[in-house]
């Protein structure tokens, strides 16, 4: 092997040595340079290590009374003081959040998910397919979603809240459906989706196997602000009494008993209250950097 050889040789090897970084390595070392990304984490590990570990903190649950104190202020014994009903504060708050982030990322989870089926099914197939989910799609982006979720409040009665999460869902895809469909129109031009169909995969493995997963970062980040949004629907419609229902709690029921007593009580309210627009804007920073950490050409990912 001659000189040139040898040299040609180390530079091939030292190439092969200098790996390209992944993308999910890009991202999190977006993520992790973004101060708002850093906040909106480090609140929403609070919220849930306060949702799901505080409860056992104390002795009061969120169905027990105490008869010995009614609309009581903050105390050694009830650390955010009591309702009108003698039940703790503090018990009933977290449980109202438990139920809030439940069903709002189930919701945003679900939504998300049929966003991406349905879009990328109408904008692989066309034709009549196309047509008929186009139509859908149309149609319950003009339906009523509150008045509609509203009348089915008595579905919700109990411990029926899966059903009120289902529901939810349906009316959180139809715009992100919208943005697949046109996304998959451009994909299933590309030379990998011809070579896929030629080598006789069949669609639906196609739709699934490399349409969606091109498609990872929007469904990612539709899923993070679609939490915020499913959060604050559940919380009107518990306000107005027509989501959670007893003997379950809600922020937004939680909100709507407060704001009687907010005057001369406001431990009944401001919780509840501080807590959701806290939730509410953690769950929105997290989704603004996720969205600038995955596009390549914003200046605030880093």
């Amino acid at each position: 092997m001659t000189i040139a050889e040898e040299e040609l040789a180390e530079q091939r090897a030292s190439v092969d040595r200098i790996k390209a970084p992944s993308r999910l390595r890009v991202v999190a070392g977006r993520l992790l340079r973004s101060g708002r990304g850093r906040i909106g984490f480090a609140l929403l590990t609070l919220i849930f290590l306060l949702a799901f570990a505080g409860p056992y903190l104390t002795r009061w649950t969120y169905a027990s009374k105490d008869y010995t104190a009614f609309l009581a202020p903050p105390s050694a014994d009830h650390w955010w003081g009591t309702l009108q009903t003698g039940a703790d504060v503090y018990a009933v708050t977290l449980r109202g959040l438990q139920r809030s982030l439940i069903v709002g990322l189930l919701a945003a989870v679900v939504g998300t998910a049929l966003a991406a089926v349905v879009g990328a099914f109408a904008g692989y197939f066309g034709g009549w397919t196309d047509r008929a989910l186009t139509w859908l799609t149309d149609l319950l982006l003009v339906l009523p979603a509150f008045l509609i979720l509203a009348v089915m409040s008595p579905l919700f009665a109990g411990r029926q809240w899966p059903v009120f999460v289902l529901v939810l869902a349906l009316f959180l895809w139809m715009v992100t459906s919208k943005i697949v469909r046109s996304m998959t129109i451009s994909l299933r031009e590309r030379e990998f989706i011809h070579a896929a169909r030629f080598m006789g995969v069949p669609p639906t493995r196609i739709i699934f196997r490399h349409v969606i997963p091109n498609m990872s970062s929007l469904l990612v980040v539709d899923a993070t602000l679609n939490v915020s949004a499913a959060i604050l629907t559940e919380t009107s419609l518990s306000y107005f009494g027509f989501g959670i229902q007893p003997p379950d709690v809600s922020l937004g029921s939680l909100i709507a008993d407060g704001a009687r007593t907010a005057l001369y009580a406001p431990w009944t309210f401001w919780f509840c209250a501080g807590l959701l627009i806290v939730t509410v804007l953690a769950v929105n920073l997290v989704g603004d950097s996720l969205r600038d950490a995955f596009d390549p050409t914003s200046h605030r990912g880093g």
